[in-house]
C-alpha cells in the first residue's frame, strides 16, 4: 500500500476543467468524501473541494492518481490547513470561542 501511496506523490497535480462541465485532476491520494453537490478530494498538493450541482464521479483510476467528474462546476477550493491552526491559537479566536 505505501508502494502505491508513494508512487501516486511523485506525479504532478494538474487540474483540467472544461466549460465548467467536466472536470479532471491527477495527483489524487484519495477521496475523502463525495455527493452530488460537493467532492472532498486529497490530492499532493493538499485537500481540494469541489462545489457544484449534479455532480457525477466518472472516472477514478487509484493506480494513475487520476479523477473524472462532471457536472456543472461552481467551485475549486483548496482548503489550507495551517490558516486553521493560525486562527485556533489566536487571542481573539480564544476569548471568543
Amino acid at each position: 500500500m505505501d508502494k502505491i501511496n508513494d508512487s501516486i506523490s511523485t506525479y504532478n497535480h494538474t487540474v483540467t476543467m472544461v466549460e465548467r462541465k467536466s472536470f479532471v485532476t491527477n495527483g489524487v491520494k484519495k477521496i475523502e468524501n463525495f455527493d452530488d453537490k460537493q467532492f472532498l478530494i486529497e490530492t499532493v498538493m493538499g485537500m481540494l473541494l469541489v462545489k457544484g450541482e449534479e455532480l457525477e464521479l466518472i472516472k477514478l483510476d487509484t493506480m494513475q492518481g487520476t479523477v473524472s467528474i462532471k457536472g456543472i462546476i461552481i467551485s475549486l477550493t483548496y482548503l489550507d490547513e495551517n490558516s486553521n491552526k493560525s486562527k485556533e491559537n489566536s487571542i481573539f479566536y480564544r476569548l471568543f470561542k
